[in-house]
Parts: structure tokens; C-alpha cells; sequence
């Protein structure tokens, strides 16, 4: 079992940035060979892919809507992994999880965090 815990989402204006966090605790020993992956959902729409990192070597991937705005991070020292958005858009409004599994699919994700609300104002 793997605990997941978001943080640091608030309101924000647009072209402003924030940086989420994400604390696992637990078997967090699982999640080298995983990913660590970011979801977003705003209301009506389905969860979709943000980005997602390998625990294990690093490597990243990002959606073609935040690629060159959004970086993600993580420190496998603290078990903790981040999302620094940047230049932040209306539309980037939503609620961000943080999930442990593989690929883009949220299907593949086991593990998930409450999520923390972002909201971007004009």
C-alpha cells in the first residue's frame, strides 16, 4: 500500500505559477519500477493525463496542454514528488491528484492521492 498526499493548490491568476507537492508514505518502495503521475479533473469533464515521471530513472512525459508551461520533478530522498506549473491558463483549472501506477491511462494507476484543488482566475 502506498499513501499519497497533494498539496499546494490555490487560487491563482492567470500567468501566475504554482508548485504542487505529492508525499507518499507506506510501501513507498513500489513505486521505483512506477510511475509517479499527475491527473487533473475539472468539473463535468473526465480526469485526464497532466504528466508523469519514472520514480526509478526520471524519465518524464507531459500532455501536448502544459508541455513547455509544466515540470515535473520529484525527490526520491523526501518520497515526495512535485508539479511546478507556470504561465498558468483558465483552462488549467481543475482538481490535480497525484497517482502511482504506469502510462498514461488512469486505468493503470492504483494508487491516488485526494487531490488538491487549483483554480485559475483571469
Amino acid at each position: 500500500q502506498v499513501q499519497l498526499v497533494e498539496s499546494g493548490g490555490g487560487l491563482v491568476q492567470a500567468g501566475g505559477s504554482l508548485r504542487l507537492s505529492c508525499v507518499a508514505s507506506g510501501h513507498s518502495f513500489i513505486m521505483y519500477n512506477r510511475d509517479m503521475g499527475w491527473f487533473r479533473q475539472a468539473p463535468g469533464k473526465e480526469r485526464e493525463f497532466v504528466a508523469r515521471i519514472r520514480w526509478g530513472g526520471g524519465a518524464t512525459d507531459y500532455a501536448d496542454d502544459v508541455k513547455g508551461r509544466f515540470t515535473i520533478s520529484r525527490d526520491n530522498a523526501k518520497s515526495t514528488g512535485y508539479l511546478q506549473m507556470s504561465s498558468l491558463k483558465l483552462e488549467d483549472t481543475a482538481r490535480y491528484y497525484c497517482a502511482v501506477g504506469s502510462g498514461r491511462s488512469s486505468r493503470e494507476y492504483v494508487y491516488w492521492g485526494q487531490g488538491t484543488q487549483v483554480t485559475v482566475s483571469s
